[in-house]
């Protein structure tokens, strides 16, 4: 979709433009109605809102600790719009909003494409059973606004009445709306909704619960309306540059920390997911042909990590690997990739990263998550979550002492599972993988076959999964990246499935593997953990980044060479990508931290803008991806790659559930790591080198030289020359059939060697036809996993290979979170058949496409 009015996607900021420091949603309530042939939601959804102090009363934090009161500002200011609002037919506004005045209140909302059609107080006090169900003191009676009190006393509730809370808010939301029954004044324009009453001037005398009815558009950028692999109709929540404010009006900014509760109405023969703390139990809306299903969460979280599918998925199931139901204490075998075992008494990785204390053999056993049919959804992890944990066990010795440490819980009371002792000993939680049915047997023997190892090594390296669930869908084609992460749910792009290579499973399965330990990383970093200004992608990407290596790493049990090597392989292929990234793009898209000293700084009201997040380019940039992984290697490099994981657990415990910026981050390391001061590593001089300017700073430099002699590197070498003496042997023989078998013993390589040498071939400026033949056969390279396809895509463009176009063609129309680029090298061979190639794989793909990459690949190829 075509950002609205006369934004320019090249230059213009999105705007946060929620009032967050005059007032905060507590909690929502939604009620939603999908209806899929439509393409629209209809919905309403509940407010419960808390006017915040005023500034000289707010508790302010230095080092990030109270994530909601660190940009409070000067209460009771009006609502000043300061910000260019473009001319716009976007525009909805009641008949109402004519009698307000710029002195009434305005309570501000992030929307877009939302049609609003009634925006009414609700009123509680009307009803004697709800109001009974708190006490209340005198003092607060005579206060003449029960119903203000009787919301301060919900909302200091104790985390463990959640259950209790929960309820209460409910039946609130079921309230009669107040008694004159008129609804009040709205105004929504291009990014917000407005909402004032009359003659009410200060958000303490705002009403405190507020009622929405709206629907969505089938063009609202926050879903996607497309169909699956099996030409089903669905939905999905798109994680767009505008988030959910085209899902349901809320408030975008990080800070505007919420728990919700949402009731959801689909087709009976759909699957409904959705971020929520357990598995909803689907029941029937009478004589209708709908389902309902019920999600909560407890956790206070923004409302970006909202994220619902609706469609007519299938359970994967296990049947087929018995491996997976393993005795108890045994682990299962993730594709034959463990490797043996270390000798007794050695130290494991899993030993290192632990905990501390001492080890422990009482085991604590996790009550099963129940699916919608009353299953067990533990599935093949079962024996991981009920095991005897052996050396990684958490005894409750170790629990209390981890209690007393110092850096216990210092979030908002929620119910916390970095307190739980059996959470502690839960390596693998309860998952479950959904996908079309045409897809099943391939999620199978790819993300049901790694997950619950993936689970475990990240366990092992961070501690206690800070969700007590996870789902995984494989969504339709379009999706615009490899992955994407939110609570209790995972959505993974068919790329990712094992292409069925017939080469070792570790090769097959590399991608795959190392995606999930991507997104099972973001629990922590990302989720539990989030960035309280978004233009600091870096603290959520380049950690996740930098946590794949070592936690896949884990899950196949590499020895410390191979290890070593594995990342030093990695490294040097990321170096490679973030060069050319840096060569090919602007230089403002380079910086981590655009807007530099003033990173977390909002205005009066608490709005915001967010840089550069209306830019297509820059959402198929890698720069906070890699070049934050590789800020962590550095510093790792500096104290010790073990000492730089505990650091990370030690952190993941003081900041679990609140939003940090850079500073937090570092200030905490170079204090824990005090030497660094004698090695002159200052928090400037990594603001300088590493995140407020473009390029690469020369550490980075250096340590490319080293990667590029390391054994495996030179093993591709070897293989690079092979194949260049090889195609200068054949140099038009290419025809010859007897000439296409070459007598060159050529090595077998894994994954991420395949890419090198693809990367490395593509640097000479001629190859063979007879070459390109032999490359293909020898190494399969159509089954290869999507990263080694994608550069031989890129050879088969470069070399004018006709008999790889099907792989181009294939690859194009089933690839389309790794193709967009792939659109211009087509292009700018001025090849026609190569150009009619492009024009006609997106025309093919260009409904199902994400509208992001449709309108860059449209700009290569006009």
């Amino acid at each position: 979709m075509e950002p609205p009015g006369n934004l320019d996607p090249d230059k213009d900021d999105l705007p946060l433009r929620a009032n967050t420091n005059h007032i905060l949603v507590k909690h929502y309530v939604l009620d939603l109605t999908v209806h899929l042939h439509s393409r629209l939601i209809s919905s309403s959804i509940v407010l419960f809102l808390e006017p915040q102090p005023e500034a000289g009363e707010a508790e302010h934090s230095l080092d990030g600790a109270s994530f909601q009161e660190a940009d409070t500002m000067e209460f009771g200011a009006k609502v000043e719009d300061k910000e260019k609002t473009c001319e716009s037919a976007d525009v909805q506004t009641s008949h109402l909003w004519q009698t307000t005045s710029s002195s009434d209140f305005t309570l501000v909302l992030d929307c877009c494409d939302l049609d609003v059609s009634k925006v009414e107080e609700v009123d509680i006090t009307s009803t004697p059973d709800i109001m009974g169900l708190l006490p209340q003191s005198a003092s607060e009676i005579l206060s003449g606004n029960p119903q203000s009190a009787f919301m301060e006393n919900l909302f200091s509730m104790p985390s463990s009445q959640w259950q209790m809370k929960h309820q209460i808010f409910s039946l609130c939301s079921r309230a009669p709306c107040a008694e004159d029954g008129s609804s009040l004044p709205f105004h929504r324009d291009l990014w917000s909704l407005q909402v004032r009453k009359r003659r009410v001037e200060s958000a303490h005398q705002f009403p405190r619960i507020i009622r929405i009815h709206y629907q969505t558009k089938p063009s609202g950028s926050s879903l996607r309306w497309t169909k699956d692999q099996d030409n089903k109709l669905c939905v999905y929540t798109a994680g767009s540059p505008i988030n959910n404010r085209a899902l349901f009006p809320c408030q975008e900014p990080p800070v505007a920390m919420s728990t919700w509760q949402a009731t959801v109405r689909a087709p009976s023969e759909c699957v409904v997911l959705m971020s929520g703390e357990e598995q909803a139990v689907p029941t029937k809306d009478g004589d209708t042909h709908f389902l309902v299903c019920n999600y909560y969460v407890t956790m206070p979280m923004p409302a970006s990590t909202f994220t619902l599918a609706v469609g007519h998925w299938h359970r994967v199931t296990a049947e087929t690997f018995p491996a997976l139901e393993t005795e108890v204490g045994e682990k299962p075998d993730c594709g034959n990739m463990a490797k043996p075992r270390p000798e007794r008494g050695k130290p494991t990785e899993s030993r290192l990263v632990s905990r501390p204390g001492k080890s422990s053999r009482k085991t604590v056993k996790d009550s099963p998550l129940q699916t919608g049919s009353g299953e067990d959804i533990t599935s093949s992890s079962s024996a991981f979550s009920h095991s005897s944990l052996e050396d990684e066990e958490l005894s409750v010795t170790d629990y209390s002492a981890m209690l007393d440490d110092g850096t216990s819980c210092s979030h908002s009371d929620y119910p916390c599972r970095f307190t739980e002792l059996s959470a502690w000993s839960q390596r693998v939680i309860p998952h479950r993988v959904f996908s079309p049915v045409c897809l099943l047997q391939k999620a199978q023997m790819s993300i049901l076959k790694l997950l619950p190892c993936c689970l475990a090594a990240a366990h092992a390296v961070l501690g206690v999964h800070p969700f007590p669930r996870l789902d995984v869908l494989i969504v339709p084609a379009g999706f615009s990246s490899l992955g994407m992460a939110s609570p209790h749910i995972v959505f993974l792009s068919q790329s990712v499935l094992d292409a069925g290579s017939p080469s070792s499973a570790e090769s097959s399965l590399s991608l795959c593997g190392s995606r999930i330990c991507h997104e099972i990383a973001h629990s922590w970093f990302g989720l539990v953990i989030g960035a309280r200004d978004w233009t600091e992608e870096w603290i959520s990407e380049g950690f996740a980044t930098c946590l794949e290596d070592t936690i896949w790493a884990q899950t196949q049990k590499f020895s410390s060479q191979e290890r070593s090597e594995q990342f030093d392989l990695k490294a040097l292929l990321r170096w490679r990508r973030l060069s050319d990234e840096m060569q090919n793009s602007k230089k403002e898209l380079q910086i981590l931290r655009p807007n530099m000293e003033k990173t977390g700084q909002v205005s009066e009201s608490g709005s915001s803008t967010v840089k550069h997040a209306l830019n297509p380019e820059k959402t198929f940039m890698q720069v906070h991806y890699l070049k934050g992984y590789f800020l962590l290697r550095f510093l790792a490099s500096e104290v010790g790659e073990q000492e730089f994981i505990d650091f990370l657990r030690m952190f993941v415990r003081k900041y679990h559930g609140h939003l940090v910026l850079s500073q937090d981050f570092l200030q905490m390391f170079l204090t824990t790591f005090s030497h660094m001061s004698r090695k002159s590593l200052t928090l400037a001089d990594i603001y300088t080198d590493w995140l407020d300017r473009p390029g690469i700073p020369e550490w980075l430099h250096e340590r490319s030289a080293v990667w590029s002699h390391t054994r495996l590197v030179e093993e591709v070498r070897e293989e690079v020359i092979k194949w260049i003496l090889f195609s200068r042997t054949h140099q038009g023989k290419g025809r010859k059939r007897k000439r296409l078998k070459p007598k060159t013993n050529f090595k077998e390589l894994t994954a991420d060697q395949l890419v090198l040498l693809l990367e490395l071939l593509l640097e000479e400026p001629e190859l063979s036809a007879a070459s390109m033949h032999a490359l293909h056969k020898i190494y399969n390279l159509h089954r290869q996993d999507a990263e080694v396809r994608h550069r031989w895509c890129e050879l088969v463009v470069k070399h004018a290979f006709t008999q790889g176009y099907a792989d181009v063609e294939h690859f194009l129309l089933h690839d389309q979170a790794m193709g967009v680029y792939l659109y211009g090298e087509l292009m700018l061979q001025e090849d026609s058949e190569q150009q009619a190639l492009a024009r006609r794989c997106l025309s093919a793909v260009a409904e199902e496409m994400d509208p992001s990459a449709c309108r860059v690949v449209e700009e290569m190829i006009l």
